[in-house]
């Protein structure tokens, strides 16, 4: 038999889908829950923390207990990288997102700092590097409005970007198409890539950043972009808000028995 606090989660949340309760509307007060009998402050206070775990609700002091919008962006998983977007067109890959959500974007919601670093074992060994060489850092914080989405650094071997616009550090995509066009224009087109997905709680400082809930986790993302010859040309990483976004991801299903029988 379920406890009482999680009882009462449970009938909460389903409210909260059924609509008694909108985006953007506090629950009631404690103290008004414990007066109408549902349990204890502990039983009511246990319930909240359960729906606020569980990202139906924010709760923070002056505002009480509300329920969060649960629009999430598209966050498109293979079609945000279609050449005909960036190398075609002008539509870099949060662009994308955008337009495919239907959600109105600003360029310059892309802000972004760039310098030579000395990179971590885990991008150096991305990279083909030796342990602490340098290489170039293009570190963007992505906004919708004034609400952080997510962050994501690029990491790039410095004879590669040297003197283009990816080490440009102005507001925006690295010009016409982004940081692929970039490279394309440099004669490194991308052909593949390798995208982990890992799900955690955040940093106090990822927290700050994202202006992230009590309890939201993140998905990091690490991103490996190669050209058609193997060489590793971007590793990314990323850390995305895990309740702003909706990972989405459409492809051929791979059948390696046929493509054997025709090699």
């Amino acid at each position: 038999m379920a406890s009482k606090w999680r009882e009462l989660a449970d009938r909460l949340a389903e409210q909260i889908r059924d609509g008694k309760y909108r985006p953007g509307q506090p629950l009631p007060h404690i103290r008004a829950l414990v007066e109408a009998g549902e349990g204890s402050k502990s039983t009511v206070h246990m319930a909240y923390k359960a729906l606020e775990a569980e990202g139906l609700v924010t709760s923070s002091r002056g505002h009480g207990t509300v329920v969060r919008h649960r629009t999430p962006l598209k966050r498109l998983g293979i079609a945000r990288y279609d050449k005909a977007k960036w190398r075609d067109g002008d539509e870099v890959a949060f662009i994308a997102d955008r337009v495919a959500s239907g959600r109105p974007y600003n360029r310059g919601e892309q802000t972004q700092t760039v310098g030579l670093v000395k990179g971590s074992h885990l991008v150096t060994s991305a990279l083909g590097l030796s342990d602490g060489a340098e290489v170039y850092a293009r570190a963007r914080l992505v906004k919708e409005g004034h609400q952080p989405t997510h962050t994501l650094t690029s990491y790039y071997r410095p004879e590669h970007v040297e003197g283009t616009r990816i080490v440009d550090p102005s507001p925006g995509p690295a010009g016409r198409g982004g940081g692929f066009r970039v490279l394309y224009d440099a004669g490194y087109e991308i052909d593949h890539m390798q995208e982990q997905l890992f799900a955690r709680m955040p940093t106090a400082e990822e927290a700050e950043l994202l202006k992230l809930p009590a309890s939201e986790p993140v998905v990091e993302l690490h991103r490996t972009t190669y050209t058609a010859d193997g060489t590793v040309v971007e590793f990314a990483l990323g850390l995305h808000a895990a309740s702003r976004f909706a990972w989405e991801y459409e492809f051929d299903v791979p059948d390696s028995a046929q493509d054997g029988e025709r090699a």
